[in-house]
């Protein structure tokens, strides 16, 4: 089994054993809409921006907004962190790596680095640190925290890790848990336990938030850095799994081809993009300026 089968496996479907998800692992594009108004955005028509049969998926883009980095798979090789321009559209492999696989990248505070899951070669999964320029060699971030799954930075020192539980198929079968974590530190404590992929930062405050699952189902749930106290925002849409904030603190999410908003304590919808070819939206970034809207569907139908 691969490294790449295994994190399939495990973090993107949470269903199959490994190496039935790496035979029937989803083709995926990202796909790009402009956003406009304060509030609740009104949404521009979307554009497919990948375009092709692979794995183009967990899409975030730069500090300045000029361009996305997300996570390529072709055909059986590792998966690989690309830079796409979003001027030119060229398309660069940033950390062209010949065995470990990346996944996930995400821009850090400091505006000059990134942070990705890298499966290593002996399919340990941690964090990573590699330089947006190029200009530096991978560094490890959390020496002894693993399997982790997904991550998100609440400030310029501590994150959220979403860290799997026990293997598929272990006694158990341990739920994934949220870990605060710390870089000064190199610690984390875990602070919920049976979550979703979803994590995001607050805007405005000092706080993230994530997908809490229970037998009431899925709630979006906001933690605080500072208390480590967790409240419920919202039920999550039915069928998905994935949200995102504005800059003016307006919660969106994806629901087949459909974009949502929370807005006086209920869902509504902001725009169905069926009629550009979109379904079965999954992942959602937005630019710093909050004026692009990238998300990840199946590739393309006609509409």
């Amino acid at each position: 089994m691969t490294s790449r089968s295994l994190f399939i496996g495990l973090c993107v479907i949470l269903a199959s054993r490994p190496t039935a998800q790496a035979q029937g692992r989803p083709s995926t594009d990202i796909w790009m809409a402009t956003l406009t108004g304060p509030g609740v955005p009104r949404v521009g028509r979307a554009e497919n921006l990948t375009q092709r049969i692979g794995y183009d998926n967990q899409p975030a883009f730069t500090p300045d907004g000029r361009a996305i980095l997300y996570t390529v798979i072709e055909g059986d090789g590792p998966s690989d962190i690309w830079r796409l321009d979003l001027a030119s559209r060229e398309r660069t492999n940033v950390t062209r790596t010949r065995v470990e696989s990346e996944y996930s990248p995400t821009p850090m505070p400091d505006g000059r680095h990134f942070s990705t899951v890298r499966v290593e070669a002996d399919s340990a999964q941690r964090l990573w640190r590699f330089a947006l320029d190029g200009s530096e060699q991978p560094a490890l971030l959390f020496e002894n925290i693993k399997p982790v799954g997904y991550h998100v930075w609440g400030s310029d020192v501590m994150l959220g890790l979403y860290v799997l539980g026990a293997p598929l198929g272990a006694p158990g079968n341990a739920p994934a848990t949220l870990q605060l974590a710390d870089v000064r530190t190199g610690t984390a404590e875990i602070v919920a336990r049976d979550i979703g992929r979803a994590l995001q930062k607050i805007p405005g405050r000092a706080a993230i938030s994530f997908l809490q699952q229970g037998k009431g189902g899925a709630w979006i749930t906001a933690l605080d850095l500072r208390t480590g106290g967790s409240t419920p925002i919202a039920p999550a849409p039915a069928h998905s799994d994935f949200h995102v904030w504005t800059p003016d603190g307006v919660l969106l999410a994806g629901a087949g081809s459909r974009l949502l908003a929370w807005v006086s304590g209920r869902w509504g919808v902001v725009a169905d993009l069926a009629v550009d070819g979109v379904r079965g939206i999954s992942r959602l970034a937005l630019s710093p300026a909050g004026d692009r809207l990238v998300l990840v569907a199946e590739d393309r139908v006609a509409p």
